[in-house]
């Protein structure tokens, strides 16, 4: 049986994963990264595919190894661990994916004032076509001043 606190670490890594997004859109991907992540902000996407989605390879490693050694020898802290970063990339891929960039064509129209404050926020970090100077670099974390907007 699963205990409480194996739920709290899966909960607690969830919220974690939005300040490493931050740093790692700000730093890395809008760094040394750049040339991975460059072809998301262009105006038009060459094809349904960008380098960019490599991120969601590179951030699945992670969460595969901590899935490895949280079950060998035996289940521990660090499947679930594991389990909040996958819960995080489900939730990346759902609000970045579809209801921001509409790569897939759901909640194309909806006007939930949290999806739409996301959208604004993200419009934002896209105005910027180059790697300075940029800002709204979380997923799910919107200031309130884009609910404003």
């Amino acid at each position: 049986m699963i205990n409480l606190q194996y739920i709290a670490v899966a909960l607690t890594t969830f919220l974690v994963m939005e300040t490493v997004t931050w740093l790692t859109h700000k730093y890395l991907m809008h760094g040394f990264l750049w040339y991975l992540h460059k072809d998301h902000h262009q105006p038009k996407y060459q094809s349904f595919f960008e380098r960019n989605d490599l991120f969601f390879v590179i951030f699945a490693i992670p969460s595969i190894l901590l899935f490895y050694f949280g079950i060998n020898p035996e289940l521990n802290y660090l499947f679930f661990i594991g389990f909040g970063i996958l819960l995080y990339g489900m939730a990346y891929f759902f609000i970045h994916e579809i209801i921001i960039h509409q790569r897939i064509k759901w909640f194309s129209r909806t006007k939930i004032k949290y999806f739409v404050g996301l959208r604004k926020a993200h419009k934002i970090h896209h105005k910027h076509l180059g790697k300075e100077e940029g800002e709204c670099f979380g997923m799910l974390y919107v200031p309130k001043k884009y609910f404003k907007m």
